[in-house]
C-alpha cells in the first residue's frame, strides 16, 4: 500500500497539483489505465501520474482510477493529497460508497484535512453510521470537522441529529462558526421550523456573528422560506453590508407571495444604490414583471440586459421570453428565444406555450417532435401544453403518445397535467378514457372536477355531469366559475331548465361564486332552447350586466330553432349592433327569414354580408384512420379515394333527398340556391362519414371532427346513416359531441 506520510518534496508537489487542477480534465478523455503506462521502478515525483489520476476522478471514471492506482503502487509512485481529495470528492458526487471506503483504507494515518475529506464523502453518500464512526475516532477534530457532519445532516433534512451535534459543540465550549450557522439556516425551509430559526437567530446575535454577511443573509433567506417576509425585510434593512444573494432572496420571497410590486421596488432600489446585478436578479425581476404584465418596464429591463450582453444566457433569456408571452407579444418572444445560446427545458416550454396561445398548435407539436428526436430534456409543463394542443386539434394519436411518454418519464403534472389529460380525452371523443384518467386521481382538485364535468356536459351526458357535480359537493374541492359553466351547459343542452335556474341561484348563496355574464348567457340559452322566450328576453334585458353579443346570439339561436321571427329580429338587431361582423348572426337571420318565406328580407341579409365582405372560416371535417388524418371541405374532390367516397355518398344520399327546404349554412354561405342544393349533398362531414364507412372496420365507431357547427341536414343525414348501416358515428362540432346510433342522436335533437 502506498504510504500517506508526506515526503519533504510534498509542498512543491501540492503546488504543482494545484496548477494541474486548472488544466481541463479533457486531457485524458481518451486515456485509460491501459493506455497510460508507468515504467517499472520509476521513483520520480509522479506529477504527471497524479495529474492523470485527478483527471480520471473529475470525469467520474472510478473504475479506471482504481486500475491506475494499482499501477502507481506497482511502480512505487506516491499518490499526493490533492489526488486523494479529488478521488474522495468524485466518490461523494457519484454516491459510490464502496470506492470511497477503498480510498479510506488506503490512507492509513491521514492528515486531519484528508480525514475531513473522508468525512465529507461519507455524508455525501448518506452513510452517516460510517461518518459518525470516523468522527468519534478522530483524535484531532477541528471546527471544520463538526461543520461537515452538521452540514451533512442538515442538508438531508435530519435536523434532530444536526442540532444534537450543535448542542455537543456548545457543551464542549467549541464556538459555532459562520459555516455551521449558514448550513443550519439553509436547511430551515418550512414554516414548521420557524421557532428553531428564531432560536438560531438569537444564538447568532449572542455569538457576535450578526454582522457576518453570509450568516445574516442566510437568516433573511430563512425568514423568506418560512413566509415571514416582514421579519426578513427587517433583517435585510439592518444589514451593514448586503450582497446579491440577500437582495435576490428577498425579491424571490415577494414574488412567490404574489407581492411583485415589492420585488420591483427592491430592484429599483438596487439600481439607485448601484448594487452589482447578476443573472438571478434579472430573472426574478422579469418574473415579477410577467406576473403584473408590466410590458413597458419589462422592455426597459430587457434593453438593459442586452446592453450588458446577457440576453444569450438561458437564465435571463427564458424569463424574457416568458414575459413577452404573458403580455401577448409573441413576435418579441420569438426573437428573444432565438437569441438564447443554449435553450433548456424551461425555454422550450415557454415558446411552446406561446405557440399554443396564438393558436399555432401544429407548430408546438412540430417543436415537441423535434425535442423528442433529439432526446432533449423535458418538463411537465411541456407535456401539459402539448396535451392542450392535441385537445384543440383533436389529435388523439399524438396526444395518446405524449401521455404515454409523460408517464414513462414521470412528467405528468399533478397540478394541471392530469386535468389536461381529462380534457384531451373528452375532446377526442374518448369519454371512457377521460373517466379513467379522472378516477385515477386520489384527490381531484377543482380543475380536475371541472374538466370531467365539462367533458360530460359537452358530450350531452347531463345526468352524469350533474351526478359528478353532486360528488364534488361531497369532496373537499370547491366549484369555481368554470365549474358552473359546465353545469349550466349540461342543463341547457338537455332541456333541464328548472335545474339550471336552481344552480344559477345557488352560486353566490351556497358557494360564494358570483355569477358572471357568461353564466347568465347559459341561462338565456337554456330558456331559448326550451322555447321560453318571455323568460329569456326578460333575463337578457334585466340581468345585472349590460347584454353582450353572446346574450343576444343565444336568444337568436333559440328563435331560429322555434321559428320566432318577431323576437329573432330584435335579437339580431341588437347582436349586429354590438358585433356587425358576426357571420353567424347573419346566417341565422337568413334562415329565419327563409323559413317564413320572406326571401326578399333574406336576400337583403345576404347583400349586407356581401357589402361587408364577410367570409366565414372555411368549414372542415376530419377523421383519423390508421394514424393518418384525412381532411375534407365542402365539395372536396382531392382525396386519393375520391371515386369510392362519392360512390358511397351517392348511395347514401339516394335515401335522404329531402332538400326542398334548404337553409343557408356556414359551409355554403357564398353560393346561390341551386348550388346550395347540390353542395348540401357534399358537405364536409358527409364526405368524412362516407370515407369512414369504407375505411373503418365495422366493429369500430366512426369518429369525425368539425370546426363549425353541424347543420340540421347533416345531423339528419348522420342519424339516417347510423340507422341503415347499424354503425356508431360520433361527430364533434364546434359546440358539442353528437353520438349517433340506430337512427338516434345523444342530443335528442335538442341542440
Amino acid at each position: 500500500m502506498a504510504s500517506s506520510s508526506l515526503p519533504p518534496s510534498v509542498p512543491s508537489q501540492t503546488a504543482a497539483a494545484a496548477r494541474f487542477a486548472r488544466i481541463p480534465s479533457s486531457v485524458s478523455l481518451k486515456s485509460t489505465s491501459s493506455s497510460f503506462k508507468i515504467p517499472h521502478g520509476q521513483q520520480q515525483q509522479g506529477q504527471l501520474e497524479n495529474l492523470h489520476l485527478v483527471s480520471l476522478s473529475k470525469q467520474g471514471k472510478l473504475k479506471e482510477a482504481r486500475d491506475f492506482l494499482k499501477q502507481m503502487d506497482e511502480a512505487g509512485v506516491l499518490v499526493n493529497p490533492h489526488s486523494y481529495e479529488s478521488l474522495l470528492e468524485a466518490c461523494g458526487k457519484m454516491a459510490s460508497l464502496s470506492d470511497g471506503k477503498l480510498i479510506h483504507r488506503r490512507l492509513g494515518n491521514p492528515s486531519r484535512y484528508l480525514e475531513n475529506c473522508v468525512l465529507k464523502m461519507y455524508c455525501a453518500c448518506e452513510s452517516f453510521r460510517d461518518a459518525e464512526k470516523l468522527f468519534d475516532e478522530m483524535l484531532e477534530k477541528d471546527v471544520a470537522s463538526w461543520g461537515i457532519l452538521i452540514s451533512g445532516y442538515s442538508e438531508k433534512g435530519r435536523l434532530k441529529e444536526a442540532f444534537r451535534l450543535c448542542t455537543r459543540m456548545i457543551e464542549l465550549g467549541i464556538g459555532l462558526n459562520s459555516t455551521v450557522f449558514t448550513n443550519l439556516l439553509k436547511s430551515l425551509s418550512d414554516p414548521s421550523v420557524l421557532e428553531i430559526g428564531k432560536q438560531l437567530h438569537t444564538l447568532v446575535i449572542r455569538t457576535g456573528l450578526s454582522t457576518n454577511v453570509s450568516v445574516i443573509t442566510a437568516i433573511s433567506n430563512m425568514y423568506v422560506k418560512c413566509r415571514q417576509l416582514q421579519r426578513a425585510k427587517l433583517v435585510f434593512d439592518q444589514m451593514v453590508e448586503t450582497n446579491a444573494v440577500a437582495w435576490t432572496g428577498l425579491m424571490m420571497g415577494y414574488t412567490r407571495a404574489g407581492k411583485q410590486k415589492d420585488a420591483l421596488a427592491l430592484f429599483i432600489r438596487m439600481l439607485k444604490e448601484g448594487v452589482e446585478m447578476d443573472q438571478f436578479v434579472f430573472s426574478i425581476t422579469l418574473k415579477a414583471c410577467s406576473g403584473l404584465e408590466y410590458l413597458n418596464l419589462g422592455r426597459q429591463i430587457h434593453g438593459y440586459i442586452v446592453k450588458l450582453g446577457l440576453e444569450s444566457d438561458v437564465s435571463v433569456g427564458t424569463p424574457v421570453v416568458d414575459l413577452y408571452i404573458k403580455c401577448s407579444c409573441f413576435d418579441s418572444a420569438r426573437r428573444a428565444f432565438k437569441r438564447i445560446s443554449e435553450p433548456n427545458d424551461a425555454s422550450w416550454s415557454a415558446i411552446i406555450t406561446g405557440y399554443c396561445q396564438i393558436g399555432e398548435f401544429e407548430k408546438s407539436l412540430q417543436i415537441f417532435r423535434s425535442l423528442r428526436l433529439k432526446d432533449m430534456a423535458m418538463n411537465s409543463f411541456i407535456y401539459t401544453s402539448i396535451t392542450q394542443a392535441c385537445s384543440a386539434l383533436a389529435d388523439y394519436n399524438m396526444g395518446a403518445q405524449a401521455h404515454a411518454d409523460a408517464i414513462k418519464r414521470g412528467l405528468v403534472s399533478y397540478v394541471h397535467g392530469e386535468s389536461a389529460m381529462i380534457t384531451f380525452y373528452s375532446k377526442c371523443g374518448r369519454l371512457d378514457y377521460a373517466n379513467q384518467a379522472f378516477e385515477s386521481i386520489d384527490e381531484p382538485d377543482t380543475v380536475a372536477w371541472t374538466a370531467i364535468i365539462c367533458g360530460h356536459a359537452y358530450h350531452g351526458n347531463a345526468s352524469e355531469a350533474l351526478k359528478l357535480f353532486r360528488r364534488m359537493q361531497s369532496s373537499t374541492a370547491r366549484p369555481n366559475e368554470v365549474t358552473f359553466i359546465g353545469v349550466l351547459t349540461a342543463c341547457s343542452h338537455s332541456g333541464l331548465v328548472t335545474e339550471a335556474e336552481l344552480y344559477l341561484e345557488s352560486m353566490s348563496r351556497e358557494y360564494g361564486v358570483d355569477p358572471t355574464i357568461d353564466h347568465y348567457c347559459c341561462m338565456v340559452d337554456a330558456y331559448a332552447r326550451a322555447g321560453l322566450f318571455q323568460e329569456a328576453y326578460e333575463l337578457v334585458t334585466n340581468m345585472p350586466f349590460e347584454p353582450d353579443a353572446m346574450s343576444w346570439k343565444c336568444l337568436l339561436g333559440g328563435c331560429w330553432i322555434h321559428r320566432n321571427l318577431e323576437l329573432g329580429e330584435i335579437a339580431a338587431e341588437n347582436l349586429l349592433q354590438l358585433d356587425p361582423d358576426d357571420t353567424a348572426g347573419y346566417i341565422l337571420m337568413f334562415n329565419l327569414y327563409g323559413s317564413h318565406g320572406k326571401w326578399d328580407e333574406a336576400a337583403r341579409v345576404r347583400s349586407v354580408m356581401g357589402a361587408r365582405k364577410l367570409k366565414k372560416e372555411l368549414s372542415c371535417s376530419w377523421i383519423t384512420v390508421k394514424g393518418k388524418v384525412h381532411r375534407f371541405v365542402v365539395g372536396d374532390k382531392h382525396h386519393p379515394r375520391n371515386d369510392d367516397i362519392y360512390r358511397k355518398l351517392k348511395e347514401l344520399n339516394g335515401s335522404v333527398t329531402d332538400v326542398e327546404s334548404v337553409h343557408l349554412t356556414e359551409e355554403d354561405v357564398s353560393f346561390g340556391l341551386p348550388e346550395r342544393k347540390q353542395l348540401l349533398m357534399e358537405h364536409s362531414e358527409r364526405l368524412a362519414v362516407a370515407f369512414g364507412l369504407i375505411s373503418v372496420p365495422n366493429n369500430v365507431p366512426i369518429v369525425i371532427f368539425k370546426n363549425l357547427r353541424a347543420c340540421k341536414h347533416c345531423h339528419d343525414f348522420a342519424k339516417h346513416v347510423s340507422m341503415v348501416t347499424g354503425r356508431r358515428i360520433t361527430i364533434r362540432d364546434s359546440c358539442r359531441f353528437h353520438h349517433f346510433h340506430l337512427g338516434k342522436c345523444s342530443c335528442d335533437d335538442y341542440w
